[in-house]
């Protein structure tokens, strides 16, 4: 780490502590050169690997983006999107790699967004699952159907015939 004001690459640690939300490291250091302290934030990086190969943070905001779109004229909020991002980055992180592949963030969602409105899971599934026909709908709708007869989960309603 180089000092911000003399930029001699010694320093030496004199506090650490956790951030409120537990997500990053602040550590107050201290330049060997020159004696002055300056604070640095460590945090982990998560990379998502794009279709082209690109690789670019994770981004909750991109989370929300896509899911807000399946959830377009249903009775989703804000704070749930936030809530189903927070679950999303904590479940891809918990896989402890460093890079994921962007379908994997994709099918990530897919569990909280099942809990949370089955028609917008069925509208995001039929593009990350691949449905190619009425038949991948069914079977996605029968085992919703099945899921919700042993009980409710979350916010979601049972699917009927009209």
């Amino acid at each position: 780490m180089h000092c911000p004001y003399c930029r001699h690459s010694d320093s030496r640690v004199v506090d650490s502590r956790l951030t409120e939300d537990g997500s990053a490291i602040r550590r107050r250091r201290q330049c060997a050169e020159c004696g002055r302290r300056f604070t640095t934030l460590e945090t982990t990086s998560l990379s998502v690997i794009k279709r082209s190969g690109v690789a670019e943070p994770f981004s909750r905001a991109k989370v929300i983006n896509g899911v807000r779109k399946a959830c377009q004229g249903r009775p989703v909020t804000d704070d749930d999107l936030a809530v189903l991002a927070q679950e999303v980055e904590e479940q891809v992180r918990s896989s402890g790699a460093a890079e994921i592949d962007a379908h994997q963030v994709g099918l990530a969602i897919l569990g909280p967004l099942q809990k949370l409105d089955q028609v917008a899971y069925l509208r995001f599934a039929s593009v990350y699952q691949d449905f190619e026909s009425l038949e991948d709908f069914e079977q996605s709708i029968a085992a919703l159907r099945a899921g919700a007869e042993d009980g409710p989960q979350g916010r979601q309603r049972p699917l009927t015939a009209d």
